[in-house]
């Protein structure tokens, strides 16, 4: 080959290098974990984006989900003070304070810590993305990171649960010591039942078939159940919101006026308790700050 055309494959290839580096997305920047004690992760760009003012509900004004309130608490406090923790799935009814319960917990216990335990929250849709993010943690020396995952599900077709399984294992490196899951879901076993059936209708062996569907609910340590509230409990919820932001309603009023919007609501939850006190306080020209 002459060098003349050495050169000109040369020079093609120098080009090529720079089209790439130009279309390739920068390096991630190192995060400032000290900007805030929560974060957004961004999987396109591999950022964690600050939360200076998180959308939370007081400990205090969570009802009704006492015992699984003290196990989570418990659960952070020791993942907190660096001792062994468990990931954590709570399941079950919606609008019954799940997501809220992990946000309250973490507020409670971070300022207990020189706020070095930090909430990051994940998008179903970057779930794939899960092992770069726990790299990223994993030499973040001084801190320890709840990865949190709101209303966690899979449908058909979906295989982005088994970067989940990966992550939760770890794979060879193991999860991170600084780094816990916890996630929420309508599901307890995250899968619909017909993606089950589906793969047990399908597979050679089916009984292996569903066991690996259902094993990603098995890497969570702690299952979290969360079931649909009593008449009196929702009352309860309701009461406990109104004399924390001192509202003035007779307490007879209160109770049909409550009564009244879980019927027409179709349901009763925590959700729908802080609805009802929402509209409650506008109407009264009340401040729920």
């Amino acid at each position: 080959m002459s060098n003349d055309r050495l050169d000109d494959i040369l020079s093609r290839l120098e080009r090529i290098a720079t089209a790439l580096e130009r279309a390739a997305p920068p390096p991630p920047e190192d995060a400032d974990y000290d900007a805030a004690d929560a974060f957004v992760w961004h999987a396109g760009t591999s950022a964690l984006q600050p939360v200076r003012r998180v959308n939370r509900v007081e400990m205090v004004l969570l009802h009704g989900i006492d015992r699984v309130r003290d196990i989570l608490v418990d659960n952070t406090v020791r993942f907190a003070k660096g001792l062994p923790a468990n990931n954590a799935l709570l399941w079950g009814a919606r609008g019954m304070g799940k997501s809220s319960l992990v946000k309250a917990s973490h507020a409670a216990i971070t300022a207990q810590h020189d706020h070095t335990l930090k909430l990051i929250e994940i998008h179903r849709e970057d779930i794939e993305g899960l092992p770069v993010l726990m790299g990223q943690l994993r030499d973040q020396i001084g801190y320890r990171f709840i990865i949190f995952c709101d209303d966690l599900s899979f449908d058909n077709q979906d295989t982005s649960y088994k970067s989940l399984k990966a992550a939760l294992d770890g794979g060879i490196e193991g999860r991170p010591d600084n780094v816990l899951l916890y996630a929420t879901s309508n599901r307890r076993h995250l899968l619909p039942r017909d993606m089950i059936e589906n793969e047990r209708s399908t597979a050679i062996n089916p009984s292996e078939a569903v066991q690996e569907k259902v094993s990603l609910s098995d890497r969570f340590g702690l299952w979290l159940g969360f079931h649909s509230c009593s008449q009196d409990e929702y009352l309860e919820m309701i009461r406990g919101y109104v004399d924390h932001f001192k509202l003035s309603i007779a307490d007879d009023q209160l109770r049909a006026e409550a009564i009244e919007w879980q019927t027409t609501r179709g349901s009763r939850s925590g959700r729908v308790a802080w609805q009802y006190v929402q509209d409650l306080a506008g109407r009264l020209g009340q401040s729920l700050a």
